[in-house]
């Protein structure tokens, strides 16, 4: 399903920052303790379970985790954001596919066959809500991750996404709708770029995943219910033809979280 901008749909995952920041400590570019709190961002705590050697239900914190995971060989984290029908950057097997999927996401340990999958718990009272993440780790496969492009070959999809998304705006008359589409698109143009992958990236990944951003805000804008398209069958309609920018999107985004450990290889 195609995200709305109410779900905010060039919000970093959590996945991805621990992708990001557990390759920039991996790579000597980040304290533990620095890594582990930009993994954390706004939630309230993260905890790892099922890391090799555990005992059942033994609970370990970011920063004692991904140090385990350095120790058990470890070079790199590679990022997947599978959708139904669409296995990005998963490696199986099928329970760890089957998971990751119903998360939406997971990380892909390079040089241990481990792949850490998030369960996240929203708690408290309405206006008072807390969130506390566990990282669920299984057993992947050694294998290469699936349809995740080259960082070269992403740059060059979203170049044809960009055009072809301000393309379809103009034609279903987003720009048209009013000032709630309006408000939406100058939301994401105005907003910080502090989620910017993390130390040791190259540019031209920061650079790639900013446009991926920028197509899946447009395309949260156009599935929105913004436009000319009022009734179910125009909205689904829409939606049929804005998938395709959405899996280039998610490519390229999987492709620049990647870039570090896969341009290294």
């Amino acid at each position: 399903m195609l995200a709305t901008p109410a779900d905010n749909p060039y919000q970093e995952s959590r996945s991805g920052r621990l992708t990001a920041w557990g390759n920039a400590l991996l790579g000597g570019h980040a304290s533990p303790d620095d890594a582990a709190a930009a993994v954390l961002g706004s939630d309230d705590a993260h905890r790892v379970t099922g890391l090799p050697g555990d005992s059942p239900g033994e609970l370990h914190g970011l920063t004692w985790a991904l140090g385990r995971l350095r120790a058990l060989g470890v070079k790199g984290l590679r990022l997947a954001l599978p959708v139904a029908g669409h296995p990005l950057g998963l490696t199986g097997p099928a329970a760890f596919n089957a998971a990751a999927l119903g998360a939406g996401e997971a990380v892909v340990a390079v040089g241990s066959t481990v792949g850490l999958v998030p369960e996240v718990e929203h708690y408290g009272p309405p206006g008072d809500r807390g969130v506390r993440v566990l990282w669920q780790c299984h057993p992947v496969e050694d294998a290469l991750p699936a349809d995740v492009p080259s960082l070269d070959e992403a740059e060059r999809e979203l170049a044809d996404g960009l055009r072809e998304a301000t393309r379809l705006l103009v034609r279903l008359d987003v720009a048209g709708a009013g000032p709630e589409a309006l408000q939406a698109l100058e939301s994401y143009r105005r907003r910080g770029h502090s989620e910017a992958l993390a130390p040791g990236y190259p540019p031209r990944a920061v650079r790639v995943l900013e446009s991926a951003r920028q197509v899946s805000a447009l395309l949260g804008i156009a599935a929105g219910g913004h436009g000319a398209a009022v009734s179910a069958s125009e909205m689904a309609a829409r939606r049929e033809v804005l998938a395709p920018l959405e899996r280039t999107a998610r490519r390229a985004q999987v492709a620049a979280y990647n870039a570090i450990v896969d341009e290294r290889g």
